[in-house]
């Protein structure tokens, strides 16, 4: 690919086309990345032709070769990836001898949107392996998807463990546990057996140490990486050898995206729309995806607008070269003023 050509970022209270990179992208040649205290704006948010407010946070492109190919701000220093660790979580649970496949690995790798068959599956996956909804220790929450979280809560119900959406990859978790004999109550401390297999698979695949371990909102060990690794990290994934746990998991959410989100989620429109693309967000607004040829991306928004995600997720395939129909409707984030739109939250680089 070659780098858009660098502008300046706009001045407060310029509009610039959306088409105009707002900061420098490194030459693909030196596979550096710019680093500086302020993160460039990654995308700004225009209200009746008005730019408002503005995104920065930091991105990274690697080549089909594993090799930086551009990137935008700081994508060296450690971040939590958030729910993008997951796939790393449910290759664990594999190599920890778990069988799972099909839709249960896909749910394993989930944030679910709590939808009714995600619910289903769950509930079902906890009996198969002779555990009940008391075993999780994920928090109470509502469905992750807004129109089910409505349509929960008319229904009478209250928050509930089993439907927070990290509850399939729990559920894993918790069996994985079961089939090794090791402590179930547990299961979610730094130093279980199941968690150091998990880190260590997260070194792996990354190809670089954690530097930091925090408290996920699910509960689980949160391990920092860098964005260039954590694109490392599906890269390897999806080049994985077939029958291997990150194989395996690779190609079980790409089968079943449906299960790694849900029917209204952005991930599961780029992975049924783009055969072979691994795609997982994170909170925080973070975003990971790799190509079937190896390439691959990780971005982070600062401010954890995730408002953010899908716009320069679509511009940043699009300076990939890929076209389809799917980044049209991953870049259209309408504002709306009386019920109308009136704007967009658009990428700016």
């Amino acid at each position: 690919m070659t780098s858009p050509t660098p502008i300046s970022e706009p001045t407060s209270g310029s509009t610039t086309s959306p088409d105009s990179p707002v900061a420098a992208l490194s030459p693909a040649s030196s596979a550096s990345s710019i680093s500086s205290a302020v993160s460039p704006v990654l995308a700004e948010v225009v209200r009746s032709g008005f730019v408002e407010g503005r995104h920065r946070g930091s991105l990274v492109v690697l080549a089909a070769d594993g090799s930086v190919d551009w990137s935008l701000g700081d994508v060296t220093a450690p971040v939590f990836p958030r729910s993008t660790n997951k796939p790393m979580q449910a290759a664990a649970v594999l190599r920890a001898g778990l069988d799972l496949s099909g839709e249960r690995l896909a749910l394993a790798a989930a944030s679910h949107s709590g939808e009714p068959f995600h619910l289903d599956l769950v509930r079902t996956m906890l009996a198969e392996h002779g555990l009940t909804a008391d075993h999780l220790q994920t928090p109470a929450d509502l469905p992750l998807d807004p129109e089910e979280a409505e349509a929960y809560l008319a229904s009478g119900r209250v928050r509930d463990r089993l439907t927070m959406n990290c509850s399939g990859k729990h559920t894993a978790m918790l069996a994985a546990c079961a089939l090794n004999g090791w402590p179930l109550a547990t299961y979610l401390d730094e130093v279980h057996p199941l968690q150091q297999l998990i880190a260590d698979g997260v070194r792996t695949a990354s190809g670089e140490d954690v530097a930091h371990v925090g408290t996920d909102g699910c509960g689980a060990p949160l391990l920092s990486l860098s964005l260039t690794g954590l694109a490392r990290a599906f890269r390897h994934f999806v080049m994985a050898e077939p029958g291997s746990p990150e194989r395996r998991v690779a190609d079980a959410m790409r089968a079943h995206p449906e299960y790694v989100a849900g029917t209204r989620r952005p991930d599961t429109w780029l992975m049924q729309a783009l055969p072979g693309t691994l795609s997982k967000m994170g909170a925080e607004a973070v975003q990971a995806l790799a190509l079937p040829d190896g390439r691959a991306l990780a971005f982070k928004i600062d401010d954890g607008a995730t408002r953010t995600l899908g716009p320069v997720l679509a511009r940043t395939l699009r300076l990939m070269g890929l076209d389809a129909p799917v980044l049209t409707r991953l870049e259209d984030a309408p504002l709306l003023g009386g019920g109308a739109r009136v704007g967009e939250v658009r990428a700016s680089f």
